[in-house]
């Protein structure tokens, strides 16, 4: 008996070692997600300033969680975000609108 309470305790243990990273992952993807989405809703208003703004932030989340576990999808949204952030910087909102969409496709298949 004594094995398998110290075998559980263990057990538990690990899993708790290891749960905060992966919630933390999560965090940073859905506020990615979140940026990327008020990027997307200022770059249709012709807002290219205010994109890059949000674009910018949703890269720090992006590669937070890309840091704390690998994923293709958030790989791929950071390369979207990044070319919107470039092409938003050259005032071409249509253009960074629709890679912060594609970006936001890959995040939102990360999740």
């Amino acid at each position: 008996m004594n094995r398998r309470v110290v075998a559980l305790a263990l057990s538990l243990g690990v899993g708790l070692l290891f749960a905060p990273r992966l919630a933390f992952a999560e965090n940073h993807v859905s506020e990615a997600i979140t940026h990327t989405k008020q990027a997307i809703e200022h770059g249709k208003m012709g807002h290219a300033d205010v994109l890059v703004t949000h674009a910018e932030e949703a890269v720090k989340h992006a590669k937070a969680a890309e840091a704390e576990k690998a994923n293709p999808h958030v790989k791929e949204g950071i390369t979207h975000l990044d070319q919107a952030i470039e092409h938003g910087k050259m005032k071409h909102a249509d253009v960074a609108t629709q890679h912060a969409e594609e970006a936001l496709k890959h995040l939102e298949m990360a999740k």
